[in-house]
């Protein structure tokens, strides 16, 4: 099976990459796409989704999409023009020019939990209706919608994964508002002092990015299911409990990191309430277990 990645220099990618070379089975074959060069791949190819040579090379003889390549949520709110051609019509042109081969394709797109907006309701699960808030969560709420009307319709067989906070990003932020989940591991792991942004009481739901790499592939071999779209299962921590078991597994004193809630902030990413995901559940999906092990993963996989 010929696999193509998008986005595949960056963050996820990367993990993504390794996972596969570990898990890879005999004529597996993995094709990488970034405006960059990335590494591992069977295949590399550099160039942008929005230019017609660069997709039709890209999707040449391919039996699967990864389809990564997006603006993050605060770039994309800073600027709705660049989300509006990354993130919305780039994919909108790769899932229609999947969609006009004569067979369907399996393609699985790295959704978002921001389609569910906030404030959240006080429980969320299968059933929990998405509101976005956000320039980002909105556009990928039109190409989860784009992807299952081209699966009802046969042409397509799409798998949409809403992923929740992953961890832990590279020390430059990217653009995300959710940076401080993962600028915490990197200066309590280097015995610095941070500033989170929310209270310690604050709630979230994280995922190791190995664990979402695993998703992403494990998604690519599942049958192709209502709904399309799947919200993945997170650990749901306090940044109390979170800050602790950093600190413990890298010997630091927790104290190192303080609370300073940014009420914005709080209420987007600190307010999260019980999730359950039944339909992943029951299609294999899973987190990493408890946060012991989230932790222990995310340190020695830190970029």
């Amino acid at each position: 099976m010929l696999t193509l990645v998008t986005g595949a220099a960056g963050f996820l990618g990367r993990a993504l990459v390794a996972e596969f070379a570990e898990t890879r089975r005999p004529g597996d074959r993995l094709r990488l796409l970034d405006r960059v060069e990335a590494e591992g791949g069977d295949e590399v190819l550099v160039g942008d989704l929005a230019d017609p040579a660069t997709l039709d090379a890209a999707l040449d003889g391919v039996d699967c999409v990864i389809h990564l390549a997006a603006l993050p949520g605060g770039a994309a709110e800073a600027d709705y023009a660049a989300s509006r051609r990354i993130n919305l019509d780039a994919s909108l042109g790769l899932i229609e020019r999947l969609a006009n081969r004569p067979a369907p394709a399996r393609l699985v797109y790295a959704s978002s939990i921001a389609v569910f907006g906030a404030p959240l309701p006080a429980f969320v699960d299968d059933d929990t209706s998405p509101r976005p808030a956000m320039t980002y969560g909105g556009h990928k709420l039109m190409v989860e919608t784009a992807l299952a009307n081209l699966t009802r319709l046969g042409r397509i067989e799409g798998v949409a994964l809403r992923l929740p906070g992953l961890v832990a990003r590279p020390r430059d932020g990217a653009g995300l508002k959710s940076a401080f989940m993962s600028e915490v591991f990197h200066a309590l792991a280097a015995g610095q002092p941070y500033v989170l942004p929310i209270g310690a009481e604050a709630t979230m739901w994280i995922l190791s990015v190995r664990a979402a790499a695993r998703a992403l592939i494990h998604a690519a071999t599942i049958p192709a299911v209502p709904p399309v779209a799947l919200t993945l299962p997170a650990l749901r921590v306090t940044a109390g409990a979170l800050v602790d078991e950093i600190a413990r597994q890298a010997d630091v004193d927790p104290g190192l990191a303080r609370f300073a809630p940014d009420p914005i902030l709080q209420a987007q990413f600190g307010a999260l309430p019980p999730l359950v995901t039944p339909a992943a559940d029951a299609l294999g999906f899973r987190h990493d277990g408890d946060l012991v092990r989230l932790v222990a993963t995310t340190l020695e996989n830190r970029p």
